[in-house]
């Protein structure tokens, strides 16, 4: 007997955008991501903005500059020079989101390809530098599902 799944993910990264409106956008066409809640803030950015996909969720907002302990060590990937983290989603459709992806100006880091590991994936840039990486490699499945 299969343990059932959690229905959501409860690991959320956040992350920050310095035109997180656009960024939403952007997700939302090229990702597919979906607005669960998007508040505004009063200079046209975005206070905070929680977007899903499948079972999974991203929070994100904009840049801002306010004394915050949270906001103060939070740096954009151009501030960092670099990134400290990256995100992995797993897809079923891995050669349309890549097209998807490619067409909407993503900068590919690793180019699709398949996995010595198992599945099919590739990893790029959104358009503020954030790495995604996207693949039909699922951790979470056993043996007997992949049957």
């Amino acid at each position: 007997m299969s343990t059932p799944r959690n229905t959501h993910a409860y690991l959320i990264p956040c992350l920050h955008y310095r035109d997180a409106p656009a960024a939403i956008a952007w997700l939302r066409e090229t990702f597919g991501f979906h607005e669960h809640l998007v508040v505004p803030d009063e200079q046209g950015g975005i206070l905070h903005a929680e977007l899903s996909c499948g079972n999974g969720m991203l929070m994100l907002g904009s840049v801002r500059e306010e004394p915050n302990p949270y906001r103060q060590r939070m740096r954009l990937p151009q501030q960092a020079g670099g990134n400290t983290q990256s995100l992995y989603m797993v897809v079923d459709a891995v050669d349309e989101l890549y097209a998807r992806a490619k067409a909407a100006g993503a900068e590919m880091i690793i180019d699709i390809k398949d996995e010595d590991y198992g599945g099919r994936g590739f990893t790029c840039l959104d358009p503020e530098g954030h790495v995604w990486s996207f693949g039909s490699y699922d951790p979470w499945q056993t043996d007997d599902e992949a049957d």
